[in-house]
């Protein structure tokens, strides 16, 4: 008996006990459609915190300060030769140098602390900041600054008015267009207006217009920004103008020798260490602290132990939705017996008349076969509607623990798997009902009335 013979009279025979095979059916697709949004619901919580770490720092990003507490602290620092060093590490991709520092910004009435970090233009490029106005730092002769969308959050009254904490009232600076004046020595800045230990007053520090190059767009209810405290700007035109600015002087936050002069070299505040794939992460973090000895922390370590709780709730989940999915091959399996007893007579027949007993076989596995292919098409159907519900009702309550993605996600691979996974329940079951028709005996089943 040909394939396409057998596909056609498994198919209609089902539809002969249209009832039973409608109930039938329905019980495959309430499972399909329990272990679908069941996993989904699992994927999704997943992802959306795997979105929430990526918007907190790179995923295959490690940083690399200096050692805590080192005997050695001359020998690990932060320098050029360190950098080329972990460049040439298998499965790094690039290593970005950062100078931190800080600064006071005036401008009329108002004074405010700025948290200076100085990174390569490529790697301001790479940090996916929205920019609101103007252009990322990088593309100037001189050095400017780009402004967090929190920077003006610091600004306050320099007479001693009350500050945007005490208010809750932004100053009214437009860090874009007006004409901020930055004083890098914050020390002298503090001091000025004293008087030295003979008696002589202490001038104030010089004072710097570095324009801006662009400002961060607004933050909205919803969302946080990494850097929006940060005055980002370019490594290579900041360091420059920090030695011109402390010519033969100790740059705050840079170590100083024995004697107390500053190093010709400038030292960075950490390292920014992008790895090729997230399972090399813990390889290079381990060999960057143990090995050489410096302090390396990556999200790494936070995303793996996140992953394994994930996996568990999702195999609960799953595990919740297949105990529907166990109950409909019952189901299977009870129709398929009982289309057995009631066809005693046509199989002896079938017999009798010389059909192969594997094509008896594959008659019944076929039509069992489509009960789950059947009940698996209806239960994505239904998986798709109840997971947009889910969604929309998770979107309206605004449950922002959750992170901003839906809480319900159907890959393609789940929707394959789960409709194989049903055509499988559904042959699996019938197995038996089939191997008991391919051994009825001939003449047994003919006298059967």
């Amino acid at each position: 008996m040909k394939f396409l013979d057998l596909l056609r009279m498994s198919s209609s025979n089902l539809w002969k006990r249209k009832i039973r095979t409608v109930l039938t059916v329905l019980g495959v697709v309430i499972g399909v459609a329990s272990i679908v949004v069941m996993v989904s619901l699992g994927l999704g919580l997943s992802r959306s915190q795997m979105e929430q770490m990526e918007s907190y720092g790179s995923l295959t990003q490690i940083t690399v300060r200096e050692p805590w507490n080192s005997e050695n602290a001359e020998e690990k620092r932060l320098d050029e030769e360190l950098v080329r060093e972990i460049e040439a590490l298998e499965h790094v991709e690039s290593v970005w140098p950062v100078l931190e520092g800080s600064a006071i910004a005036k401008y009329g009435g108002y004074e405010g602390y700025l948290q200076l970090r100085g990174m390569p233009k490529e790697a301001l490029q790479e940090m996916n900041i929205n920019v609101g106005e103007g252009r990322l730092p990088g593309e100037d002769d001189e050095l400017t600054f780009f402004y967090g969308n929190q920077v003006l959050q610091n600004f306050s009254s320099s007479k001693g008015g009350a500050s945007y904490w005490e208010t809750g009232v932004l100053p009214d600076i437009n860090l874009m267009h007006d004409t901020i004046f930055v004083v890098f020595d914050v020390s002298a800045y503090w001091s000025s207006g004293g008087t030295t230990e003979d008696g002589q007053p202490i001038p104030p520090p010089k004072k710097y217009m570095i324009e801006a190059c662009g400002v961060e767009a607004p933050n909205d209810e919803n969302s946080w920004s990494q850097y929006g405290w940060y005055t980002l700007c370019d490594i290579d035109q900041l360091i420059p103008q920090l030695k011109k600015i402390f010519k033969n002087k100790v740059i705050p936050g840079q170590p100083s020798t024995k004697a107390g002069k500053p190093y010709k070299e400038i030292f960075y505040s950490e390292l920014d260490v992008n790895v090729d794939s997230m399972d090399n992460v813990m390889e290079i973090q381990n060999y960057l602290s143990e090995t050489l000895g410096y302090e390396a922390y990556s999200n790494a370590e936070w995303v793996e132990s996140n992953q394994k709780t994930m996996g568990m709730i999702q195999a609960v989940l799953g595990g919740i939705g297949a105990v529907s999915l166990f109950v409909a091959a019952i189901g299977i399996t009870n129709t398929m017996m009982m289309s057995i007893y009631e066809r005693t007579k046509e199989i002896g027949v079938m017999k009798v008349l010389g059909c192969d007993l594997r094509n008896i076989r594959s008659l019944f596995l076929m039509e069992a076969g489509f009960i789950g292919f059947i009940g698996g098409v209806i239960g994505l159907i239904l998986s798709f509607g109840l997971s947009f519900v889910i969604n929309k009702l998770a979107q309206s309550a605004q449950d922002m623990s959750l992170g901003a993605g839906d809480i319900s996600y159907i890959p393609l691979w789940l929707m394959v798997l789960s409709l194989a996974f049903a055509i499988l329940v559904g042959m699996v079951a019938g197995f038996f009902p089939a191997r008991r028709a391919m051994k009825l005996s001939p003449l047994a089943a003919i006298r059967n009335e």
